[in-house]
């Protein structure tokens, strides 16, 4: 059983943020519920073209965020060392003092600064645009793991698949319990290259994509993406540069050779406050079956632009 508990929140309009929590035996999350989505990270590394595992933490889920981020389309971000000691400080902060949270608190074990901004300043990185961060606490250690989970929290995804961040860092600690801590800070004020195009988008999970996860707690993540409900389907999404509205005609997902379409939550800014501008996603309200291609179809537009897409993807 892994219990887990997820946190978001949007600190400023040019901030993301969102954090994980996800211990063992229960731990201080408060919760007893199975994370269905969550596999075993040595089931990461079978997927073609992953990262070749180095056991660091930091370096693992940094090098699996990028792996996603390619597989969609996104550039890699470059690994900065300011970065890193900002994500490294912060993750020894929420060690020293037994929490994951976003906020320092001044005069406590480990202090760095009080908000990513101030972190990053103390660590001499100037951040003159967007910038966000995403952490996580278990009682696992494998790196992919981590960045799996955060990957699949559909809030954490925004955040992650953000087209505009160009560079980033991470750190992480491990209690003497074995408990690790694991901080990934982004940024986007680098001249690596633009964005995405404009009236692009991108997808996830990928077109072509093999072994999706069949489900996900919603419960743990907070606020809740789906109310009432726990586990649902694999959350379904699309991402353009910050601040580009996306607007959604029609999204929907079948199962290949089904007559109807999925029952789904849709999320958008328009009808839910943790959703960016920029983003959308369906969230199945049943489980995927295993070992089934699945037909997702986005009508929309993005900056007024008029986008069509239809990918597929098949579960494990």
């Amino acid at each position: 059983m892994i219990a887990s508990s997820l946190r978001w929140k949007y600190w400023i309009p040019a901030l993301l943020t969102a954090a994980l929590l996800s211990a063992c035996g229960g731990g201080d999350s408060g919760s007893n519920t199975s994370l269905s989505t969550s596999t075993p990270a040595g089931q990461l590394t079978q997927e073609p073209g992953a990262p070749v595992l180095s056991n660091n933490i930091a370096t693992d889920g940094f090098n699996w965020f990028n792996y996603r981020r390619s597989q969609i389309g996104l550039s890699p971000m470059v690994r900065n060392s300011l970065i890193d000691g900002a994500a490294l400080g912060h993750s020894s902060y929420l060690n020293l003092n037994s929490t994951v949270a976003h906020e320092q608190v001044q005069g406590k074990p480990g202090f760095t600064g009080v908000k990513l901004g101030d972190r990053l300043a103390k660590a001499g990185y100037v951040v003159t645009s967007l910038q966000g961060e995403v952490i996580a606490g278990a009682g696992n250690t494998s790196g992919f793991y981590l960045a799996e989970e955060l990957v699949t929290a559909i809030y954490h995804r925004f955040v992650i698949f953000e087209p505009l961040f160009k560079e980033g860092g991470a750190g992480a600690a491990v209690s003497s319990s074995g408990y690790a801590y694991f901080t990934t800070d982004m940024a986007g004020n680098r001249n690596y290259g633009p964005g995405l195009a404009a009236g692009q988008i991108v997808t996830y999970p990928v077109s072509g994509q093999q072994k999706v996860a069949v489900s996900f707690s919603s419960d743990n993540e907070s606020p809740d993406p789906v109310p009432n409900q726990d586990v649902v389907g694999y959350p379904i999404s699309v991402h353009a540069n910050y601040g580009t509205p996306v607007s959604v005609t029609a999204f929907s997902v079948r199962q290949r050779g089904a007559a109807t379409d999925l029952a789904v939550r849709l999320l958008t800014s328009g009808n839910d406050v943790h959703t960016p501008v920029s983003a959308a996603s369906i969230i199945p309200l049943a489980t995927l079956n295993a070992n089934t291609s699945y037909d997702v179809s986005f009508i929309g537009k993005v900056n007024g632009a008029d986008v069509t897409h239809s990918w597929s993807f098949t579960t494990r």
